[in-house]
């Protein structure tokens, strides 16, 4: 498997979530099998039934945060030689040239994105086309509604 790139907040975040499953998740539900256990009769135990689906829920999302956590590359923007240029892990301060309205958004890897907290994945159409990109220059982004153009305002790495 290639590997994933990761802010270092997302890493961290990873890392938090992967605790937190080991340490209060898993045995929650452990607590709550063998609560279910003690009722009796396993095959028409409802409580049961939803206690091992939670494991399989809580196990499998263990598995895959340490996927993630394996194959990562975290990156660091602060430590990188970008010299203005927009790269992953940079905050961008961009104009809507369209609405003339200002946007900020920061570059991060796909389990990071989020829209509505201004984090948009380095896969998306509008970070390919900011990449490589210096504050003045013009990006061209093809959305669904058509052409849109943003001007890079400022980079910044945080």
């Amino acid at each position: 498997m290639s590997k994933v790139p990761l802010t270092v907040t997302g890493a961290e975040k990873l890392r938090a979530e992967l605790h937190q499953l080991k340490t209060v998740e898993r045995p929650s539900v452990i607590a709550a099998i063998a609560e279910a256990r003690s009722h009796g009769d396993l095959s028409e135990n409802a409580e049961y039934d939803a206690a091992k689906e939670r494991q399989g829920f809580v196990e499998g999302r263990i598995k895959e945060v340490e996927s993630k956590l394996s194959n990562a590359q975290i990156i660091d923007p602060k430590l990188l030689d970008a010299d203005g240029r927009c790269v992953f892990g940079a905050t961008l301060d961009l104009e809507d040239q369209d609405s003339g309205l200002p946007v900020t958004y920061q570059i991060v890897g796909e389990d990071e994105a989020d829209i509505k907290d201004g984090k948009i994945s380095v896969n998306s159409p509008i970070a390919r086309a900011l990449i490589g990109k210096y504050a003045g220059d013009i990006a061209q982004v093809q959305a669904p509604g058509g052409l849109r153009e943003y001007e890079v305002l400022d980079v910044r790495y945080e």
